[in-house]
């Protein structure tokens, strides 16, 4: 009943998981992610235990792999369930059980996982993918949005659309993006608001936050405010500078 991908920017070390389907709230069961472990998206008949006992094995040292070997081992309704996994040495497997309902498949790449079920084809598995991969530049919360774009343009969740996720992890152990998008006739277009919403002053806000390398973050408030709109300005000629390059 939904898609989802997996991936890790190399650049910046990001891992995250973005996800769309015809189901209310899917933010709230599908993705799990923890900095410096790894990523699991659970899905069809979701099972959340795969996503916790699969973060607690990751922690343990299992590959993502042998992750996914146990979780189904354990779980007599594994013929139901979908499952994609990244552990922290950046592999991937992934899981579709022979019950899930079609279509329904995945796909790894390079630094990626896609997966999903009741779809309207492979090609929404195969255009999430390539979109992905033909961002390589961009931010990786923009390459999840324009991947799940190309899913959606090409069938998505053959039911229709309702919700959509984002969880992105950098080196911090919050989330850089946590964005849900419960119940809304566009979510993917929803979710991009919230992501430029995000960019527009929480992005610039956060990097004065409890960080381990600065426990005690900035607490002074004009202190933070100077911060934030030097770091505005900052992003805006970068912005302009990305602009002139590719003009």
């Amino acid at each position: 009943m939904t898609w989802s991908i997996i991936a890790h920017d190399r650049r910046t070390g990001e891992i995250g998981l973005a996800v769309s389907t015809c189901a209310f709230a899917v933010g709230a069961r599908v993705p799990f992610v923890a900095t410096g472990v790894g990523a699991i998206a659970t899905q069809a008949f979701v099972n959340p235990y795969y996503g916790y006992r699969g973060l607690e094995l990751l922690r343990a040292g299992a590959s993502a792999e042998d992750v996914l070997r146990i979780v189904t081992a354990a779980d007599e309704g594994r013929a139901q369930r979908q499952a994609h996994v990244m552990d922290r040495q950046f592999r991937f497997a992934a899981y579709t059980g022979a019950s899930c309902v079609p279509w329904c498949g995945h796909l790894i790449g390079k630094g990626f996982s896609v997966a999903g079920n009741m779809l309207a084809g492979p090609e929404v598995i195969e255009a999430t993918a390539a979109a992905f991969e033909k961002a390589k530049r961009r931010p990786l919360s923009e390459r999840f949005i324009l991947a799940l774009r190309a899913g959606q343009a090409a069938g998505g969740d053959k039911r229709g659309k309702q919700s959509a996720a984002m969880l992105i992890h950098d080196a911090e152990e919050y989330p850089l993006f946590d964005l849900r998008v419960d119940d809304h006739a566009e979510p993917i277009e929803e979710l991009a608001r919230l992501l430029g919403v995000a960019n527009q002053r929480y992005i610039h806000y956060r990097k004065f936050m409890p960080s381990r390398d600065n426990p005690a973050g900035v607490t002074d408030r004009d202190e933070i405010e100077r911060r934030i709109a030097q770091s505005m300005k900052e992003a805006a000629r970068g912005g302009a500078k990305t602009r002139k390059t590719r003009a």
